[in-house]
This record gives structure tokens, C-alpha cells and sequence, in this order.
């Protein structure tokens, strides 16, 4: 599963600016309940992302509640261009390896 929290977590945010919690929930719909990243993956992803100038972070109080939001930054975008490359050429490689015809 390496990379595949970075992925889904630029992905997501790419869409729509999101809270961490926010964003464990989106992860779990967007791929149908197959991968569920707790609170203890997510959160170090935002942060080195952030760290990383991939992600922009913001304080926001919604409803009484302050929250951060994060949002891609232009470098997040061609990090998760990068990702999305390999995530295909990797799957194209298993769908090979598993004798799927015309899918590689």
C-alpha cells in the first residue's frame, strides 16, 4: 500500500478543500468501504504533505468549531500526477500478472 494514502489524500483534496476527519470519511466512500485509513494514517500524511508545500493548511470555525482545512497547492497537483502515472502502470502490471487480456 505504499503510496496509496498520498494518493487518495491529494485525490480527494484536489476535489474539494477538506478537514482531516472529513477527509477519513471521504476516503471510505470514494472507495467504497475497500480501504478505510484511520485517523493515525491520515493525519501524518496531511502533515508531511503540508510540510512537503503539497498541501495548504487554514483554520476555519464552522458552527462554533475551528477546524484546519486542506486544500493542493500547484505542487501537490504534480505530485498527484506523478502518483496517479504510477499507480497505473503498476496496476497495469498486476492486471498483466493475473492474465486479464487487453487490460494491461
Amino acid at each position: 500500500m505504499s503510496g496509496v494514502p498520498e494518493l487518495l489524500v491529494l485525490r480527494l483534496l484536489a476535489r474539494k478543500e477538506m478537514y482531516g476527519y472529513e477527509l477519513v470519511k471521504a476516503i471510505r466512500t470514494a472507495t467504497s468501504e475497500a480501504i478505510g485509513l484511520g485517523e493515525g494514517v491520515v493525519y501524518p500524511s496531511l502533515y508531511g504533505l503540508e510540510r512537503k508545500g503539497a498541501l495548504k493548511a487554514r483554520r476555519k470555525t464552522v458552527n462554533g468549531r475551528s477546524r484546519v482545512y486542506y486544500k493542493v497547492t500547484a505542487k501537490g497537483r504534480r505530485r498527484l500526477d506523478e502518483l496517479t502515472d504510477e499507480w497505473q502502470r503498476v496496476t497495469g502490471g498486476i492486471r498483466a500478472a493475473l492474465g486479464e487480456p487487453g487490460r494491461a
